[in-house]
């Protein structure tokens, strides 16, 4: 029987380390092209005070980066430490971008990190601008290169189980880089770098404006953040809706859970705006609703029908059984390769083999599954309802938030009437968290909403993790939370230190 204790230690200490590294990461990509941006200004005008933005904001941007680094280098090894088996099962797939990233996008950043900061007095202008836009390519390239390979969790396509090594085997390189869900996924996510990058200069600068601090220095930031953000902010929630149109297309179970849709709707499908989701009861105890509003949103069409969580867990069930029956052939074919009858029901059953290995949580041998297991397993193929519902409405809510304050930052701007509203200004500044908070949703809503799969439809979380000790868990945890900890607060006094300081950090006593 599977250790579920290990399985949600393993869990949770994962998602402890990719929460902390995901602090650091939205602001390196949002930075580096404001840093492009305003370095770009400088080179144009020969302005000096456009070169002192970009290597204030760039001195906040390498605090941040070096941070980053550190935190993320740890993720890659807990796939090996605490989830051997999904790294034996998918390592031939998985494996390879982010092989590619570590030698290719990783090295290319780094490289040019070091050149932006020791370059100033060594290239021209021209050559640094180059390397800042390398800079900035490369930060952006190593997250395609992830974001490809979290993609193919969530819809494995260009590749195939081998029932002869037991291993997922890769079929396409072309299908797995192209995957829908990794296009959507990569500029959803790196707009939202861009309004997290675009919103800190923002509330920066507002504080600045605020004192009657650097005011030139803090106006022009101001003014180039406002603008950026605010086309982030369109990118993100344009994008959005078409990281929810993948959904819908790849994963019926997470939109479903998404929008607390117990029953199968005629399409178009409508939108609960809010609901009270009852797990127990599988409805909603009261919800506003807008008709029609997913259907239009999630299909693009009038005609196709949403499946309802009670016909996804059907259908789901359905799976398992099949599934059962590809496993128990596999069995067979393992004891005595040449048994074509065997070979026949796996091939009839394939697809829906990893259906099968959600019973494995309740029988270890499938063949002696009860029927009340087959249906436990097919309630577990539906994440739950609550978690996801609430946070998606957080992060839309504060997508439509910061997309008023950037609207808000570019009517000062143009107005240059700063100083009349400084409750704005205020806003602006207490508004700095708000990007993180949505992204943090984010994650959670493409995380979770995945379970119960490692690999959807693939490979179960359950069978996932490496044989270890609860004890060596909650070590590791505390260790992991202890350190990273450490380090957030090193890079919150480093940011408050230099951002009080403003452009007077750039002399030399205030290294």
């Amino acid at each position: 029987m599977i250790d579920s204790t290990v399985v949600e230690l393993s869990r949770l200490q994962f998602a402890a380390t990719a929460m902390y590294h995901f602090i650091f990461v939205p602001l390196t990509l949002g930075l580096s092209w404001i840093l492009v941006i305003m370095e770009s200004v400088y080179v144009m005008t020969g302005k000096p005070i456009y070169k002192e933005m970009t290597q204030f904001w760039g001195k906040l941007f390498g605090i941040n980066f070096a941070l980053g680094v550190t935190t993320g280098i740890t993720m890659e090894f807990q796939f090996g430490t605490n989830w051997a088996y999904y790294s034996h099962y998918v390592g031939d797939i998985f494996g390879a971008p982010l092989a590619i990233e570590g030698l290719m996008a990783f090295f290319l950043e780094s490289t040019m990190f070091g050149l932006f900061f020791f370059g100033w007095d060594r290239l021209s202008k021209r050559g640094h601008l180059a390397v800042t836009a390398l800079l900035a390519l490369g930060s952006n390239l190593s997250a395609i290169l992830i974001l490809i390979a979290n993609a193919w969790m969530q819809d494995p396509v260009g590749s195939t189980f081998n029932p002869v090594t037991m291993r997922m085997e890769l079929t396409d390189f072309a299908a797995l880089i192209l995957n829908p869900v990794a296009q959507s996924k990569f500029v959803h996510t790196v707009a939202a770098g861009y309004v997290t990058g675009a919103l800190f200069v923002l509330g920066i600068s507002a504080w600045y404006l605020l004192k009657n601090k650097h005011v030139e220095f803090a106006r022009r930031s101001f003014r180039i953040a406002a603008a950026f953000g605010i086309a982030g902010t369109l990118s993100v929630i344009v994008l959005g809706d078409e990281s929810g149109y993948a959904v819908s297309e790849s994963q019926k179970s997470k939109l479903a859970a998404l929008e607390a849709m117990w029953e199968t709707e005629p399409a178009p499908a409508g939108f609960n705006i809010v609901a009270w989701p009852n797990e127990e009861k599988q409805a909603n105890d009261w919800a506003i609703k807008v008709p029609y509003m997913l259907g239009l949103i999630a299909t693009r069409s009038t005609t196709e029908v949403l499946p309802g969580i009670r016909e996804i867990r059907a259908k789901n069930k359905e799976r398992i059984v099949s599934g059962i029956e590809a496993l128990k052939a596999l069995d067979v074919m393992r004891k005595d390769p040449n048994d074509t009858a065997a070979k026949d029901t796996f091939e009839k059953h394939r697809a829906d083999m990893g259906y099968g290995l959600l019973v494995k949580a309740y029988a270890p041998d499938v063949s002696q599954a009860t029927p009340e297991m087959i249906e436990q397993a097919a309630r577990d193929s539906v994440p739950k309802v609550a978690p996801l519902f609430w946070s998606f409405r957080i992060m839309v809510g504060l997508g439509f938030m910061m997309l008023g304050l950037f609207i808000v930052a570019i009517w000062l701007s143009i107005y240059n009437t700063h100083k009349k509203h400084p409750l704005f200004l205020k806003l602006f500044v207490w508004s700095i968290p708000a990007p993180w908070i949505a992204i943090m949703c984010g994650w959670f809503i493409a995380e979770y909403g995945r379970q119960p799969w490692t690999v959807f439809g693939m490979l179960p979380t359950h069978l996932s993790a490496s044989s270890l000790s609860a004890g060596d868990l909650l070590g590791s945890i505390a260790g992991f939370v202890g350190f990273y900890t450490l380090l957030l607060i090193v890079e919150m006094y480093l940011m408050f230190k230099y951002a009080r300081l403003g452009p007077a950090a750039l002399q030399p006593n205030h290294a």
